[in-house]
């Protein structure tokens, strides 16, 4: 299949599969604290990807080590925490629609740190679709006025790191398979993600109960799919196309993810479909060869 075919695959597979993500981090919430949860979520991811990518291990070498750490703290450690702290305090459809910063920030730190031309067309795609996450973001400030919307700030520098990792892969790490990226990631990111769970007392106090039982299962689906297929497949799409193409992703999430959250009683209007709408056609613009 021709790579620009695949890279099209990857956007809507990746799309439905993070734009589900965060309905995940919300039920996963009912039984877990914050900290738990994005600790759980490396753990598990950690466990399955080196699994089925130990042996993916041997195409680091020596140069591309300090890479693989950026990506590993940046693209994962940090904004797994971020998210779970912020989706407790906002809708998880509204952190979703914040996480379409990424695009903006990935082609700023692009141009100004690594050096990545873009062209006027995808700063004019860019800023559509930002227009669209404003529509809804204001919109849902409306219509949910009791929310603490400081927790935005949370997934605003969450976006940043994701887009110094998506550039840190396409500039450093493009001679290496997706899977050995993401595999050295979570080599690096299991020891600490285990001091923390422990830290919380997780083991001591733990109860088996329902909710928890249910807590459990969002968390593995979400640590499986969510995170570890889901962060090959987009690594793949980074080397694919480019750091613009992978991070317009976060347009498409938020109608997934509004989508689920109607679905669980969160409100949607008019005024936010027409957003969606506008979301797309930046991603259009973004991404539209001629």
């Amino acid at each position: 299949m021709r790579p620009d075919n695949q890279k099209w695959i990857f956007l809507i597979l990746l799309s439905f599969v993070w734009g589900s993500s965060f309905i995940l981090m919300k039920k996963a919430l009912i039984g877990l604290t914050p900290i738990q949860l994005g600790a759980l979520r490396i753990l598990i991811a950690g466990g399955f990807l080196l699994l089925i990518g130990f042996k993916s291990l041997q195409e680091i070498k020596k140069k591309h080590w300090k890479h693989i750490v950026s990506t590993a703290l940046l693209g994962t450690f940090f904004p797994v925490f971020l998210f779970a702290y912020a989706v407790k305090g906002i809708d998880s459809s509204i952190v979703s629609i914040l996480n379409s910063l990424t695009p903006f920030n990935t082609l700023l730190i692009g141009f100004f740190v690594y050096g990545f031309a873009f062209k006027r067309k995808q700063l004019l795609g860019i800023l559509i679709g930002l227009i669209g996450t404003i529509i809804l973001i204001l919109k849902g400030a409306d219509l949910n006025p009791n929310q603490n919307y400081w927790f935005s700030i949370l997934i605003v520098v969450a976006s940043i790191g994701y887009a110094f990792n998506v550039n840190i892969v396409k500039k450093h790490l493009h001679d290496i398979s997706a899977l050995s990226i993401v595999a050295g990631n979570f080599l690096l990111l299991i020891i600490p993600a285990l001091i923390v769970l422990v830290s919380t007392g997780f083991f001591v106090d733990f109860e088996w109960t329902e909710s928890r039982a249910s807590s459990l299962g969002y968390i593995s689906l979400l640590a499986i799919f969510g995170t570890g297929i889901a962060k090959v497949f987009y690594n793949k799409m980074v080397h694919l196309s480019t750091p613009i193409f992978a991070s317009s992703v976060t347009y498409l999430i938020p109608i997934v993810a509004i989508f689920w959250g109607v679905l669980d009683d969160e409100q949607l209007s008019l005024t936010q479909l027409f957003a969606g709408a506008v979301i797309l056609l930046g991603v259009y613009l973004v991404n539209k060869n001629k």
